[in-house]
């Protein structure tokens, strides 16, 4: 029931992911309007659905929300993964409340403070993960430290990264610089047990020079806001441009195929949600605006960890730091 289209996206989503990925989907929500909608869209599998009848609306507190709510579709369906009756969690509703509740609901792997949202983010080498991006508006430096070695564990167990190289975000790359947080954190990451190239600047990140970049949920909220806002105008100039006049049209003509190949790559709804690490269970947030495609691509993510073993691969790697 999350997201600006649901129940539609959500329930396209999962039908698309019925068809096309060998897992199975439990819709959880309204019994009835969940029903409606299946047969709205003329779904030929019947999907099982359990009952629950509270939504959380996107604009509420996240905290009081997922305490007083406890039939609302999140709680509901992260009670499946905490009761071994469902692998993993997908939503498109409310960030922080996603996050509140999985934390009441299957806990903290010990070792872990603080959860972090994690999102593949195209470069000009593939893809590199950015965490913490909107779990945690203000993180301490211990806190950087596990979210480097939670993204290095995903990086290599879900996106096939060998000996991930993990980069911490800064204002320069010498480890003077960045916040008394950041230089704490720099220090840090360099006793670890994985592979730290250093701080990054912004610049860096487009250009693949890490593997997992990590950052307080703030700056990387911002960062990948930005990062959409920008790849939307750049794709609006060059649409702009090349409709200006006959020549460039004849030219576009051409170039579609490369586009289409661009889009692919950049486009958010290919690399589906993003991941919450550090929980006891595989929990994966969508954008608020995915559509069926972004529904059926975070299924995918969540489908990958569960057969990769994440949570308890991250569950290792903290202990061994310890």
């Amino acid at each position: 029931m999350g997201g600006d289209d649901a129940p539609a996206s959500p329930v396209a989503g999962a039908l698309l992911a019925v068809r096309e990925l060998d897992v199975e989907i439990t819709l959880v929500g309204p019994t009835q309007a969940i029903e409606h909608e299946l047969e709205r869209q003329h779904a030929a599998a019947r999907l099982p659905v359990v009952e629950a009848p509270e939504v959380i609306g996107m604009a509420e507190s996240p905290v009081h929300a997922a305490r007083a709510k406890k039939r609302s579709s999140m709680v509901v369906g992260l009670g499946l993964v905490a009761a071994n009756d469902a692998d993993a969690f997908v939503t498109a509703g409310n960030t922080g409340a996603g996050m509140a509740a999985a934390v009441f609901e299957l806990k903290r792997i010990e070792g872990i403070d603080r959860p972090a949202l994690a999102i593949p983010f195209p470069t000009r080498r593939g893809a590199c993960l950015l965490l913490d991006v909107g779990a945690n508006a203000e993180a301490r430096a211990q806190d950087l430290v596990q979210f480097g070695l939670m993204g290095a564990v995903y990086a290599e167990r879900v996106l096939g990264l060998s000996d991930p190289g993990v980069g911490l975000l800064s204002i320069g790359e010498e480890e003077s610089k960045g916040s008394p947080v950041v230089q704490e954190a720099h220090q840090r990451l360099r006793a670890a047990p994985l592979r730290f190239i250093g701080n990054i600047e912004g610049k860096d990140i487009p250009a693949g020079s890490a593997d997992v970049v990590v950052m307080d949920g703030f700056v990387g909220n911002v960062l990948i806001k930005f990062a959409e806002g920008v790849t939307g105008a750049f794709v609006e100039i060059i649409r702009s441009e090349l409709r200006a006049n006959i020549f460039s049209s004849l030219l576009a003509l051409g170039l579609r195929p490369a586009f289409a190949r661009v889009r692919h790559r950049t486009d958010y709804a290919e690399w589906g949600g993003a991941p919450l690490l550090g929980v006891n269970g595989v929990v994966i947030i969508g954008h608020g605006r995915s559509n069926p495609r972004a529904i059926r691509s975070a299924i995918r993510v969540g489908a990958d960890a569960v057969q990769q073993d994440v949570v308890a691969r991250i569950r290792d790697g903290v202990a061994s730091y310890q």
